[in-house]
């Protein structure tokens, strides 16, 4: 496939508008620690959500959802749709308890609410787990999927693309910090969402797809179509791992990026840097909305078609002789759609491909960086430093984290495989992160047992399913409950049995963030035995709960409505119009209930 120069252009003007801005930036941002990783914290939420959103909409998520749907039907996305549940339950119960603890990263966290050399231990270890090795895993993933792109739409190998790819990221990054970030990241989601919704409606009419009515109505399709599982064609074995276990268990037991139970990560990082915590609420809440509710339907559309086009793997392989036989996997199938449009919308999608790439690339190597900064090299081996010494350290460790990352991209196979070895490496500690911010009782031991035993776990697991060992041929899903149970039943034993975090330090944290909830009961006593004053209103704990599952209803509800409508079912679809409308007056009539600072 070759491009035309209009597409050429394109591209052209896009990556020198994300090099300008990283330059204009450059100054301000270079300042100190606080104005390169966290913007000043003075960021509106309008910005941050678009922010959150243009960061997930990377370059593996339509691979993924196309790997899904093209294995399981709609209904299989319900493996990463389960996730709104945490999502909302992070909007309305900690985004604004990120925000008041005013620490610099999320990883600084286990510092003000642990005691000890042990927190100090976590902290070090919980900045090379996240900052480094989980990063590094995810920036890997999102260039195994530029590779793919690069291979199929450019025909260049994994090594020009990864080449081409990072190098511009990796500069504007490095100069603009995270106020380049989030200004690239605005520009790069209407590029991204324009370039996506442009693909799906060209590639809907395409003579071989027939629009939307050929498309539903395709033998091909028809059995892809549903939001839930047939109880009459598929078996429990079949559904299980698509949907039971994510509604059940893997949306508050496993660590995922930008999905994390009580929030991690870039999310974090988005809300710190926030003005206040109405604004970090309003961000991520505006996040989870455009996330799940309105940007899927142009990917999955795409992915539809590729079942009338690309019905059999051999086929993608045959169309793209050149492409080795480690890469023509499912996931490959939204690329291979996009190399049938024409010039100028070819350049805008390649275009939007590459902001998609570039907005995730340049929040991860960001947020990497600052906890490479401020959670090893500043707490652990130059406390002296001065701040403009902070922000050189912080760009090199951006250069080293990109080259690393896709370094590791060479050996990945396809997206679907990294998103269940990621889920599989955090499984078993969410609850745990969704617990700590309301229960005195957890401790430093707790979580590095967690990670410890669920690392440990996953990593058995995929040596055991190669080597043949006990346990290697369980399916992903059943490898993820035995994580989740064998892990949560770890933490818990060490919560009990080991010394309870310092009463001092558990006061300063209580004041200092005034979570609510039973769980501090016995905190909240030993400040009442010293005099000291304690908030006695009743806690706005289940005003945000009741917000939560109103935001989830609505969210969903928006997200089905949609796509009834494109089935040309409109009483349906008017019908989850009613319960979103309904979802959303709740959250309207809760809002006042909610207590801000």
């Amino acid at each position: 496939m070759q491009l035309g120069g209009i597409d050429w252009a394109i591209m052209a003007v896009f990556f020198a508008l994300s090099l300008v801005i990283g330059l204009a930036v450059s100054g301000r941002s270079g300042k100190n620690f606080n104005a390169y990783f966290l913007g000043g914290r003075d960021m509106p939420w309008w910005l941050l959500g678009v922010s959150m959103v243009a960061t997930t909409f990377s370059t593996d998520t339509p691979n993924l959802v196309t790997d899904i749907i093209r294995t399981d039907g709609i209904f299989g996305n319900w493996t990463w749709w389960a996730f709104l549940l945490t999502g909302m339950l992070t909007v309305f119960l900690y985004a604004k308890l990120w925000r008041r603890s005013e620490v610099l990263t999320d990883v600084e966290f286990y510092e003000i609410r642990y005691s000890g050399k042990l927190a100090a231990f976590l902290r070090g270890f919980r900045a090379v787990y996240l900052g480094i090795l989980f990063n590094i895993i995810i920036m890997a993933s999102v260039t195994l999927a530029a590779i793919k792109i690069g291979g199929v739409m450019m025909g260049w190998s994994a090594l020009e693309t990864v080449v081409v790819a990072a190098t511009v990221t990796m500069i504007y990054s490095a100069l603009g910090g995270l106020r380049g970030v989030v200004l690239t990241d605005l520009v790069q989601f209407v590029i991204a969402i324009g370039g996506s919704i442009g693909a799906a409606i060209y590639i809907l009419n395409m003579p071989e797809v027939g629009g939307l009515d050929g498309l539903f109505s395709h033998e091909n399709v028809r059995s892809a179509l549903s939001f839930w599982p047939s109880f009459e064609e598929l078996t429990w074995q079949q559904m299980l791992p698509v949907f039971f276990i994510p509604l059940a268990v893997q949306w508050w037991a496993a660590y995922y990026p930008g999905a994390e139970p009580g929030g991690g990560g870039y999310i974090v990082q988005r809300m710190l840097s926030a003005k206040d915590e109405k604004h970090a609420v309003g961000a991520t809440l505006l996040f989870n909305g455009l996330h799940y509710a309105l940007r899927p339907w142009p990917w999955i559309l795409v992915a539809l078609a590729s079942l009338i086009v690309f019905p059999e793997l051999s086929m993608m392989a045959e169309r793209f002789p050149d492409l080795s036989a480690q890469v023509i996997r499912n996931d490959l199938g939204y690329p291979a759609m996009l190399t049938f449009l024409p010039s100028g919308l070819l350049g805008l999608v390649v275009t939007s491909l590459a902001a998609a790439y570039m907005s995730t690339m340049s929040t991860q190597v960001n947020w990497g960086s600052s906890i490479i900064v401020n959670d090893l090299y500043h707490r652990f081996l130059n406390p002296e430093a001065a701040e403009r010494q902070l922000v050189w350290v912080g760009r090199a460790a951006t250069v080293a984290l990109m080259v690393v990352a896709c370094t590791l991209a060479l050996f990945l196979e396809n997206a679907l495989q990294v998103f269940n070895i990621l889920l599989q490496i955090g499984a078993g500690t969410g609850l745990l992160f969704l617990l700590r911010w309301f229960w005195w009782r957890i401790n430093a031991a707790t979580e590095l047992t967690a990670m410890i035993v669920s690392f440990l776990l996953a990593v058995y697991f995929q040596v055991a399913g190669r080597m043949a060992w006990p346990g290697g041929g369980l399916a992903d899903w059943q490898r993820l409950l035995y994580i989740v149970a064998l892990t949560t039943a770890a933490w818990v034993l060490v919560a009990y049995t080991t010394a309870p975090t310092d009463p001092e330090v558990l006061k300063r944290f209580y004041r200092r963030i005034r979570p609510g909830g039973p769980g501090w009961r016995a905190v909240q006593a030993a400040l009442l035995r010293e005099g000291v004053a304690v908030e006695t209103e009743a806690s706005d704990l289940p005003y945000g709960l009741a917000a939560a599952v109103c935001g989830a209803l609505g969210i969903y509800s928006v997200l089905f409505a949609t796509g009834f409508f494109l089935y040309e079912r409109p009483l349906t679809g008017l019908f989850f119009v009613a319960v979103a409308a309904g979802s959303f007056l709740g959250i309207y009539r809760l809002w006042p209930r909610l207590r801000f600072e």
